[in-house]
């Protein structure tokens, strides 16, 4: 017997199912698991059997307070499984196809898409609320509430209704618990470097922060071909694993990459600084800006606390140096494109996934899961949900 014949869903009523799933109730609490039902699929919307979903460090976020979210929120934005149904003139995807979701819908065709900006596709917008384009949920708690799934995706369910646009079909022989990685962290790091910093061959690079989505960065850079990869963390562990993954060099604080990369490059400083700490604070920004040199460029890709103030950077440094900052969503990736080149990349050898699994976790031991993060035990976990 199949796993997916194993776990079949309750029905509820006509179209409705009942499903488990990690709940965020309010900041400040941990992830509760519970029962919900969920919708059938609107039109232009699939519902999803989830095999795998991984816990990135933006889910971690709604729980801690530091992100701006609407809660109760279902968590996970990371996932990869199945479709089982379809709603109304979805065309993208068909019962039984596997498929990862993109974190961002990418529909093909507004005005970002069709001008090569999937990443900020307009069906994107609803993301952080958890709401689908027309503000409705699909998940709902038993007394009525309304509850959203994290970018609309909330693959910390084990079901789940999603944008037809958020789904990237995948091959047979690509695991779910790697195809999930490839829905966020991956093209996110990767991205920064290939497309939003646009690394180039015998450059310098600084990354700061080297988790699941900054190592993607380190990857992302020496395939640009940049000939010094300075990972900057406080971790050991990870600053262990950014050798894997394509650091020359790693640092525990930005001081001793500065004075690294003054060394390394006779005064000049670095070409490009990519910024993916846990949270974007005024210190990463003031390290970044210094530790480029001239005409070098500061990507910004991680978050900063939603109360946190203004991050400043003098005049000076910007127009003397010619020192530009810019910001990167998804990594600027295009997901309908960057998927699958990712997964092919993963294919030949040119990209490494599996080394990004730290460990692998049942959905009732996601908050253990983000124990071991906040502990730096870990690059990305990975859920499994039952059955598989």
């Amino acid at each position: 017997m199949s796993a997916a014949a194993t776990t079949r869903p309750t029905t509820t009523g006509p179209g409705t199912l009942r499903t488990t799933a990690a709940v965020c109730r309010a900041p400040g609490t941990s992830w509760e698991i519970t029962e919900l039902t969920l919708d059938p699929p609107h039109a232009h919307e699939v519902r999803v059997r989830f095999h795998a979903a991984g816990l990135c460090r933006s889910d971690d976020h709604i729980t801690s307070g530091e992100a701006l979210v609407r809660t109760p929120m279902v968590g996970g934005h990371e996932g990869a499984g199945t479709v089982e149904s379809v709603g109304p003139d979805v065309t993208r995807v068909r019962p039984g196809d596997r498929i990862v979701c993109s974190y961002i819908p990418a529909c093909g065709t507004c005005g970002p898409c069709s001008s090569g900006h999937q990443n900020m596709c307009e069906h994107g917008l609803n993301a952080f609320s958890g709401m689908f384009g027309d503000d409705s949920f699909r998940f709902h708690d038993d007394d009525g509430t309304d509850i959203g799934g994290f970018c609309t995706v909330g693959s910390f369910s084990e079901y789940a209704v999603v944008s037809e646009w958020a789904c990237v079909p995948i091959d047979d022989d690509v695991p779910f618990e790697l195809a999930a990685l490839v829905g966020c962290g991956v093209p996110t790091g990767w991205g920064s470097a290939v497309h939003a910093a646009g690394v180039r061959a015998g450059q310098t690079v600084v990354v700061y922060g080297c988790g699941g989505v900054g190592s993607n960065a380190l990857q992302g850079a020496r395939h640009a071909g940049a000939a010094v990869v300075v990972a900057v963390d406080p971790v050991a562990f990870k600053r262990e694993s950014a050798v894997t993954f394509g650091a020359t060099h790693t640092v525990a604080d930005a001081d001793a990459a500065h004075d690294l990369v003054a060394e390394l490059t006779g005064g000049r400083m670095a070409d490009h600084a990519i910024c993916i700490p846990t949270l974007m604070t005024r210190e990463v920004m003031d390290s970044a800006v210094a530790v480029v040199g001239v005409d070098g460029q500061v990507t910004v890709t991680a978050m900063s606390r939603h109360d946190d103030p203004a991050i400043t950077v003098p005049a000076s440094a910007l127009v003397g140096d010619q020192k530009r900052i810019r910001g990167a969503l998804f990594g600027d990736s295009n997901p309908l494109h960057d998927i699958p080149r990712l997964l092919g990349l993963h294919r030949a050898g040119a990209l490494r996934l599996d080394e990004l699994v730290s460990r692998r976790y049942r959905l009732d031991q996601v908050n253990d899961g983000y124990a071991d993060l906040a502990a730096g035990t870990i690059l990305r976990g990975v859920i499994r949900h039952r059955g598989d």
